[in-house]
């Protein structure tokens, strides 16, 4: 990915070395916070309030990362393009697109949806518009997920916010009135459609990113279609435990994450990642 001297966003606050307060509800176990932290994009207004709500730090204006933090300076740049490609789309219809905060936490931070530690995983919270990731993550990502490479880094970011696009077009906010009065099964079939739209709206960002600003190279589009296979439900289930249920998925199975990203990346608009009238998910 030519990422290097290119444009940073102005929407990142640096928290690394600040403790988030609260404490996660002792009912949370082992085992259940390493199923979390399988899966990207959990949705936090569900799975932090199993913790103590707690209001979200104050923190302002924070300086840059360092030159030397390439990682954090990498993640500034992918969200600066992702900024570049939203605010291109939403203009075309006439829309501004309010730009979100990508948040850099270490072990634990507090969030406008609650407190959550580093086993939860990137997540985006949709009451403060905020995007947070503890970077230790992407050594996950490589070593226990087995998906190493930039671009699959940059499919994370991509990917969270794109569950900031689904916030401002309101379809968010659609979903969780319709899990209300829907049964477990029923929810969680939505919540699928949500992630592989999530998914799909990533591959517009690649698509964009690739026809106005030469981004990718060679290598780069295998990398993400194989992050995005690798933390399919199916997939994650049968490393933790050998037994695929399909009917507890949440995000959708590998090869489901994978088309739907391609499905994004090929065509490059919203009408090709609408995952709630397909016929096939």
């Amino acid at each position: 990915m030519k990422w290097q001297g290119r444009r940073r966003s102005g929407n990142v606050q640096d928290r690394r070395g600040a403790r988030g307060r609260g404490l996660i509800g002792g009912g949370i176990g082992t085992v259940v916070i390493v199923l979390i932290a399988l899966v990207l994009g959990v949705d936090p207004s569900a799975l932090l309030q199993m913790g103590d709500a707690v209001a979200p730090e104050q923190v302002g204006s924070a300086p840059p990362p360092p030159e030397s933090d390439t990682l954090a300076q990498f993640v500034s740049v992918v969200l600066a393009d992702t900024e570049d490609t939203w605010n291109a789309v939403f203009s075309e219809s006439g829309n501004d697109y309010p730009e979100p905060t990508l948040v850099l936490f270490s072990d634990a931070v507090s969030s406008a949806c609650g407190y959550a530690q580093a086993a939860v995983g990137p997540f985006y919270c949709p009451t403060d518009q905020k995007v947070y990731i503890d970077l230790s993550f992407y050594r996950d990502l490589q070593d226990r997920f087995g998906a190493p490479g930039d671009f699959a880094q940059a499919y994370v970011i991509a990917h969270e916010v794109g569950h900031h696009v689904q916030t401002v077009l309101g379809i968010s906010s659609e979903v969780d009135a319709a899990r209300r009065g829907a049964t477990q099964e029923e929810g969680n079939r939505l919540s699928v459609m949500q992630e592989l739209q999530a998914d799909c709206l990533a591959g517009i960002w690649a698509h964009h990113a690739q026809r106005a600003r030469d981004l990718l190279e060679r290598g780069d589009i295998e990398e993400a279609l194989n992050a995005a296979a690798a933390i399919g439900d199916d997939r994650l289930q049968r490393q933790a435990g050998g037994y695929v249920t399909p009917e507890s998925f949440t995000h959708g199975t590998s090869e489901q994450r994978a088309r739907w990203f391609r499905n994004g990346l090929d065509a490059g608009t919203l009408a090709a990642c609408d995952t709630f009238s397909a016929q096939r998910l």
